[in-house]
């Protein structure tokens, strides 16, 4: 994956967010729990603290990504409540932030591990990318205005399947790619769609809009 594939997916999503009008921010996103304001916030400071985490690794000390767990809640709970002006600048500034940092990370330093949160499961430096695309695109879709998981390019849809696959105890059939996941039980059932119906449904989002299935539709918990 290349830098521009993020660049292009994150200029999609400012553009999004920068149309929403300054009402729309409280309303509900598709996230239960959470407005538009939240998912813009968790996005804003998910940057941040990949950004943070991959200037540690840069300086060659550990910075986990997020200090805690209920820290990173809160701190979406505080930042949802600020005005969407300001919640416009923090997200595109924290993007901004992010590009920078992923264009000067060193090759040597992609298998570098980083921590979510401190003594907890880590993740390589040479993964943010990747983990921040699907951040982008899935949350984008979470925001309920106007973009769709139909809008998801081909290859990112099939990478997401390809990544979550092991989710589902099924054989998994994008229908558009002629691709197939076979799962290693024989018994389970062959669920067909969409590679961005079978991406959406992998995620916990959704009741399997757009699939079809040979037998019952397994029930996928929220990722």
């Amino acid at each position: 994956m290349t830098h521009d594939v993020l660049d292009v997916s994150t200029q999609r999503l400012v553009r999004t967010i920068d149309s929403l009008a300054d009402e729309a921010y409280p309303a509900p996103s598709l996230l239960p729990g959470w407005t538009r304001a939240h998912v813009v916030a968790h996005l804003a400071l998910n940057a941040e603290g990949l950004a943070g985490a991959l200037r540690g690794v840069v300086e060659g000390r550990p910075v986990p990504m997020y200090a805690s767990a209920e820290l990173r809640d809160a701190d979406i709970e505080t930042l949802a409540a600020a005005s969407p002006s300001e919640l416009r600048d923090r997200l595109l500034g924290s993007t901004t932030v992010l590009g920078e940092a992923l264009r000067h990370l060193p090759a040597d330093s992609f298998e570098t591990e980083i921590e979510r949160t401190p003594h907890g499961r880590g993740f390589a430096a040479g993964d943010v990318m990747s983990m921040r695309l699907r951040e982008v695109e899935i949350h984008h879709v979470d925001l309920d205005a106007g973009y769709t998981r139909a809008d998801w390019s081909a290859a990112f849809a099939e990478v997401l399947v390809s990544q979550l696959a092991g989710r589902a105890p099924a054989t998994l059939v994008a229908t558009d790619l002629g691709h197939t996941w076979q799962a290693d039980d024989d018994a389970t059932p062959r669920v067909s769609g969409t590679a961005a119906d079978l991406g959406w449904w992998l995620t916990g989002r959704g009741d399997g809009d757009g699939l079809t299935t040979d037998g019952e539709l397994p029930r996928i918990g929220a990722w």
